[in-house]
């Protein structure tokens, strides 16, 4: 009898240009229906990624918004409340290079009409006024806005806790002030602090989203982001599993993908690495085998009065609460973070029991 052996040849790897097609096509049209919220936070999530990293598409990669782009005038109309989304996807589109000035016509309506007067967010009104100053449109006149984000990253203390809207705020104000990277954000030491301060909780938490947005935005800001975190997010981006399938779901890690990649692309990596269909994709990260931000909240928690703003003082008071897989994720960031002791001194609350 003959063995015989079925070879399945290797998947092929996704360039740049070839990958980011086919997440365009599979995010318009294979994931979610046009209706659906969610289908315009996915798109205008993965374009602005693709414009901002100066992505270069071929015309025919865009057909896929194409009916989109035809018919967002009336979707701005009857969806006024989503124009934030509606108009980033048409600039990012006309930038990557479809062809039109729709993009100028829904900047010129929102600011006619006022529609980041709706806004009560800070955050929400820089990001209008970024939006429409990309087309040179006046948003509303309010000039202590960049001040007052600039003095929310100034407050360090924020971000020594665990408080991942503070944190995913504090890189987007960072994204807006710096045109995503083409300009100076202005942001003094304390920013620049409270970053590190956020990205050693995205670190003790291995939550690799938050921390690839944290190290873009350092480099935004014109700083460097520390070693160790950019070579675990390098492991955790090569580590992602993509399936395709009709029947997948997409309660998935998409996001976790996107910024990884984009994380890959601001240091000159490739991005995009796997390979990628023109079908519906479900993305899904590394399996995480310790939890060492829970872990150590409970453990000084449990110390009550006896806190101490030292992490070798603590080591050794709660080395026996703390599994080995957490004692070297927080002993290697210590020895790594030019910023942990500071950090862990507003992290531990001493005092405050």
């Amino acid at each position: 009898m003959t063995n015989v052996i079925a070879l399945r040849p290797k998947a092929r790897v996704a360039t740049p240009e070839t990958g980011a097609a086919a997440l365009l096509t599979s995010f318009a049209t294979c994931r979610r229906r046009q209706e659906d919220v969610f289908w315009l936070k996915e798109n205008a999530e993965l374009l602005n990624i693709l414009e901002c990293t100066g992505t270069m598409l071929p015309r025919a990669a865009l057909e896929a918004l194409a009916g989109f782009y035809e018919t967002v005038e009336k979707r701005l109309a009857f969806f006024p409340q989503y124009y934030r989304f509606l108009l980033s996807i048409t600039l990012d589109l006309e930038d990557l290079g479809m062809e039109g000035d729709t993009g100028a016509m829904l900047a010129d309506r929102a600011a006619r009409e006022d529609f980041a007067g709706a806004e009560l967010s800070d955050l929400q009104r820089m990001e209008a006024r970024r939006l429409l100053a990309r087309r040179d449109v006046d948003g509303p006149e309010d000039a202590g806005l960049a001040d007052r984000l600039r003095a929310f990253c100034a407050r360090t203390q924020t971000f020594a806790l665990p408080n991942k809207k503070a944190a995913y705020e504090l890189t987007h104000i960072v994204f807006y002030l710096s045109e995503y990277g083409r300009r100076d954000p202005e942001l003094g030491a304390e920013a620049l602090t409270s970053l590190h301060f956020a990205g050693n909780l995205a670190f003790l938490e291995q939550n690799s989203d938050l921390l690839a947005e944290i190290c873009i935005a350092l480099r935004y800001a014109g700083a460097e982001p520390p070693a160790l975190w950019t070579g675990w997010l390098a492991r955790e981006t090569h580590l992602f599993s993509v399936e395709q399938g009709e029947g997948l779901s997409v309660a998935d890690d998409y996001h976790d993908f996107l910024v990884c990649n984009w994380h890959a692309a601001v240091t000159g990596a490739e991005p995009f690495r796997k390979p990628l269909v023109a079908e519906r994709m479900r993305f899904t990260r590394s399996e995480r085998v310790a939890a060492p931000l829970r872990e150590l909240s409970e453990a000084l928690f449990a110390e009550g009065d006896a806190r101490r703003p030292d992490w070798p003082v603590m080591r050794a008071r709660m080395q026996a609460r703390l599994s080995p897989q957490t004692l070297d994720v927080v002993d290697t960031l210590a020895g790594q973070s030019a910023h942990f002791d500071a950090f862990f001194e507003g992290f531990a609350r001493a005092g405050q029991a």
